[in-house]
């Protein structure tokens, strides 16, 4: 083990930009500043290697706490080939295109009383029930142009929602044609208007159709990157889908505030992936513990910078 580096004292300058602040953290090196440093490094290696495809998994509330922007923004410059999300960030990111919004707040507040005013809360986030209101109407008037009999794969049917977006992460996808995953869409809003959708028509949804294309996307590739906001089922659908051919994923980055000592996918380490060969034994990888919210827009600032 090299421990012959000494930790380099941090030195502040009024006119720091986020990369040569990044640069001072990596001087010191130390806890989850230098992992944040090794982060950079390493997205800032995916970014410019042309031989990799970049997975992006995008899990938690990140749409609703204002990171969707940061996504769709790397889509549009060329950094995610791959998008695999949660049904709820997708959710969220309509109802932004749509022109709702979410609103700041506090988390010091009476759930009974928001309950009665018909505001929803994700910590101290705050969404009104007019916005759901208003994302139903939407979703019901672009799905009743489907022809009844269709039958089409999740990512199929998300592209086609961006496609009536003028704005945000679908939309992005769908005229940059990127494609977007969500193995687990019924578990969100845009599963429940679907499910209202399907009581009265008969268009289908294949759950199994992306499978075919993500495998294919895997097989093509010569590298592959994963960048991982948060766990749950966008982490283990993009880290699972190399287990099928000879590689694993040659760049990793997460960022998680989840304890891998519970035993949780969301928790758990990239060296742990390792032992499945979702990592590749030589692969850069890292772990940034932290609020996402403060991790992902430093790292990716100071790689665009």
């Amino acid at each position: 083990m090299e421990c012959d580096v000494p930790v380099r004292q941090v030195h502040l300058t009024s006119d720091m930009t986020v990369k040569s602040l990044i640069q001072a953290m990596e001087q010191a090196g130390a806890y989850n500043g230098g992992a944040l440093s090794r982060a950079v490094q390493i997205t800032g290696t995916m970014y410019k290697d042309a031989d990799v495809t970049r997975f992006f998994g995008l899990a938690g509330a990140m749409v609703p706490a204002g990171m969707g922007g940061i996504v769709s923004d790397l889509m549009e410059s060329g950094h995610i080939d791959v998008l695999v999300s949660t049904g709820a960030n997708l959710t969220h990111d309509v109802i932004e295109a749509i022109g709702c919004h979410h609103f700041r707040g506090t988390e010091k507040c009476n759930d009974v009383e928001l309950r009665h005013d018909e505001i929803n809360r994700i910590y101290d986030v705050y969404l009104p029930n007019e916005s759901f209101i208003k994302f139903e109407e939407f979703m019901q008037d672009v799905l009743s142009k489907i022809p009844d009999g269709t039958v089409l794969s999740i990512s199929e049917l998300l592209a086609y929602i961006g496609s009536h977006l003028p704005s945000g992460i679908l939309a992005t996808a769908a005229r940059k044609k990127i494609p977007v995953f969500c193995p687990a869409v019924q578990d969100s809003m845009i599963g429940l208007q679907f499910w209202l959708y399907r009581q009265t028509h008969k268009v289908i949804i294949d759950a199994f159709g992306d499978m075919n294309k993500i495998m294919d996307i895997c097989f093509a590739t010569k590298k592959a990157g994963a960048f991982l906001v948060g766990g749950g089922v966008p982490k283990n659908y993009i880290l699972q889908s190399m287990l099928m051919t000879p590689k694993g994923f040659t760049y990793a980055v997460q960022l998680t505030g989840d304890r891998p000592d519970l035993g949780g996918l969301s928790g758990a380490t990239l060296d742990e992936a390792r032992s499945w060969g979702k990592v590749d034994e030589d692969a850069k990888t890292v772990t940034v513990y932290g609020d996402a919210t403060i991790t992902f827009p430093l790292i990716i600032s100071a790689v665009l910078e």
